[in-house]
Parts: C-alpha cells; structure tokens; sequence
C-alpha cells in the first residue's frame, strides 16, 4: 500500500516540505550558516517558507526566486549562475530565472512535484542546502 502511494505522488505534501526545510536547515547550521527555506509545489506556489534566527530580510524573496525559477525551468538554478559566468548575458532576460545557486526542482520519478529554494549563505553552500534537503526526501 505504500508503494502504491510513493507511485502515485503528484505533488509534495506540507510534511515533506517540512522534511526538506529541516534538512536544508541542518546542512546549513552544519556550515554556520543562517538561512531562509521556500518550498514550492509543481506550479511555483509556496508551500512553506521558514527563516532561520540570524538570516538576512533579503533572503525571503531570494529564496522564493531560486524555488520558482527551478520549478519553471525545471533545473537548478545554478544552471544560470554558470551560464551568466560564461558570459551569457541573455540570461538576466529569461522571465523568473535566478542566476544564483540555491534553486532545486524536486521529481518524482520523472514528473515535477515541486522546488526548493534556499539563501542565506553563499551560492554555494546554498545549493548544498538544497541539494541535500532533496536527497535527504527520497
């Protein structure tokens, strides 16, 4: 029965949110970091937004953007941090893409269910947040 439940899953619940919002939150206490977590569903819409004593104002609307783009773009948003990096300028054109790391789509199997978006650290340690928070969910 839980199989059949793990195979049907079409978009993330509050709880797994929760899951994916402390596992990023851990991974950056484990870097002395502060920061805020947006968890998205497969639409862009917030499911849950947690801030961390300490994290920047800004990083509220950081992380939303780094969850949306992720979600409508369906990588991370690393992907166009990189590209910017290499000079790609039309990048900063692109509606809703957030050229800072930090931004993951969440999948299951093949099928999008939704994103993730941390800031607060730097574009690295935040797409480590991210990247762990998701592994940490399968």
């Amino acid at each position: 029965m839980v199989q059949a439940q793990e195979t049907s899953l079409t978009t993330l619940s509050l709880s797994q949110a929760r899951l994916l919002a402390q596992s990023a939150e851990r991974k950056a206490a484990g870097n002395q970091t502060s920061i805020v977590v947006t968890v998205v569903d497969a639409s862009g819409q917030p499911l849950l937004v947690e801030r961390m004593a300490g994290a920047q104002l800004a990083s509220i609307e950081l992380s939303q953007r780094k969850a949306v783009s992720a979600v409508f773009y369906r990588r991370p948003s690393a992907a166009f941090e990189a590209a910017l990096s290499s000079g790609k300028m039309a990048v900063l054109a692109l509606p809703h893409a957030m050229p800072a790391g930090g931004g993951v789509p969440i999948f299951h199997n093949t099928q999008l269910v939704g994103g993730i978006g941390v800031s607060g650290g730097n574009n690295a340690q935040d797409a480590e947040a991210a990247n762990a928070a998701v592994g940490a969910l399968r």
